[in-house]
């Protein structure tokens, strides 16, 4: 049935490489953790979100009735071993007229969908056209929504709703309406892997709406591997006020129904200055995450890049995840 198959990795050793399943969506995890990882001696299984609403993303879904391509066609381009003129092509930008905001891969993936038909198909020829050695899957081919409820009761309806909150509430759950069952090549990678990497990424409207996919959240519980949380930098309005580690970790938890292994953490702060000039830029960001003190399972280091975003460094951060 899964015709999207890599070729298998070796360490040199002749021995069969890690298998390493990573979960996200967003910008967050192609940037931070699949470009470093790539050319490692590693095989990676992407999952990717397919719920999103907002962008371009989700004019294409309400407008053709596809799931959202954004999230997946960033673990593509990521992974991708071609020239530099069609990664910056995928990664172009219409900036006026009708196409005004649409992402070229995002239309390509549609017409592909559309064309073919089928999903498995388009991924299989995503993975052709940009040469990607690795596996990229979505975490669900059912149409659902995912929603919010907050702690007064009120119900937000659609990722974009979350991720730019227009409520004041403290998010009490969030959940899929109706119910998506979990792409099943994605919950077999997971099972397999030697190691599930979750994050970083929007708790609430990403990373949920991956592990909330019917029987993934069982197979990381299940799993014969390690399980590792990379949380977040910084805290994000309306979704993580106020987190410390601990708390991004125990949320992390309560969508799997069971303990992680391991969480990594940055314990860098940058200057105050590239601070507020990254917090001018992303108005949704509020301050840096807090550390208290944490048990062993916890692993805290300067994971921040040395100049510019305040953001991930993808070498610091793989060299310690090859590490564990």
């Amino acid at each position: 049935m899964n015709k999207i198959i890599s070729a298998k990795f070796d360490c040199g050793s002749g021995s069969p490489a890690l298998k390493i399943a990573v979960l996200g969506g967003g910008n967050a995890v192609p940037k931070a953790v699949l470009q470093g990882l790539k050319n490692e001696p590693v095989e990676i299984s992407a999952v990717c979100a397919m719920l999103d609403t907002g962008g371009s993303s989700g004019r294409l879904r309400r407008d053709y009735g596809i799931l959202s391509p954004g999230d997946i066609r960033r673990a593509f381009v990521a992974l991708a071993n071609t020239s530099p003129v069609l990664e910056e092509l995928f990664n172009y930008r219409f900036e006026a007229g009708e196409l005004s905001g649409h992402n070229f891969a995002n239309l390509f993936i549609t017409a592909l969908e559309l064309s073919t038909n089928n999903t498995e198909k388009t991924i299989e020829e995503m993975n052709r056209i940009l040469n990607v050695s690795h596996r990229v899957f979505p975490a669900t081919l059912d149409d659902a929504e995912l929603c919010a409820e907050l702690e007064d009761g009120s119900i937000i309806r659609g990722e974009t709703n979350i991720d730019i909150p227009k409520h004041n509430g403290k998010i009490k759950r969030v959940f899929l309406d109706p119910q998506a069952k979990g792409y099943s090549p994605a919950i077999q990678a997971v099972k397999e892997a030697d190691l599930i990497i979750i994050g970083p990424g929007d708790v609430y409207s990403s990373l949920a709406q991956i592990i909330l996919t019917q029987n993934m959240a069982e197979a990381i519980r299940n799993r014969k591997g390690k399980l590792v949380y990379i949380c977040n930098i910084m805290n994000k309005n309306g979704e993580t006020n106020d987190f410390t580690v601990p708390d991004f970790a125990k949320t992390i938890e309560g969508f799997i129904g069971g303990k992680l292994d391991y969480v990594i953490y940055n314990t860098t702060n940058p200057l105050s200055e590239r601070l507020n000039d990254y917090k001018e830029k992303h108005k949704e960001l509020i301050d840096m995450v807090s550390c208290p003190s944490l048990d062993s399972r916890f692993i805290g280091e300067d994971l921040l890049k040395d100049e510019g975003p305040v953001v991930h460094d993808t070498n610091k951060l793989c060299k310690l995840i090859l590490n564990l």
